[in-house]
């Protein structure tokens, strides 16, 4: 029947008792098949980071600006990377930074995890928050 009709013969399900074949144009279900994955993979949100810049010498404003952005990521189910860059003397008084930063992870953690505590490489202070 698929030769007279110009077509393959499919096999869907080879591990079935019959196994389960379909008439279908191979390429035609090839392409149909990659449009549906490239769509699946498409609304997925799984590994996305989001970053937050911090600053040792934030004002308060900045610093409520800042959490409200962090709770708005986390509420989307997003890992949020909090960053605070030292710059000049800054890297002097790294328990200033640390202050801030143990500051706004005190206030987000009723709505996020820490995935460890906040690490200095180099001039970079950093901490990962994921969705509670």
């Amino acid at each position: 029947m698929a030769r007279e009709l110009g077509l393959d013969l499919v096999l869907i399900s080879p591990g079935s008792t019959p196994p389960v074949c379909r008439i279908a144009d191979c390429g035609k279900l090839k392409y149909e098949l990659s449009k549906k994955a490239k769509e699946a993979r498409k609304s997925q949100k799984a590994g996305v980071l989001k970053e937050v810049k911090l600053s040792p010498k934030i004002a308060q404003h900045d610093f409520d600006v800042r959490e409200r952005r962090v709770r708005e990521f986390i509420g989307k189910k997003f890992k949020v990377k909090l960053s605070m860059f030292f710059r000049g003397r800054e890297n002097i008084h790294v328990e200033v930074g640390m202050k801030v930063m143990t500051r706004i992870l005190d206030l987000l953690a009723d709505v996020a995890r820490v995935e460890g505590p906040p690490k200095k490489i180099g001039k970079i202070l950093l901490a990962i928050l994921a969705p509670k």
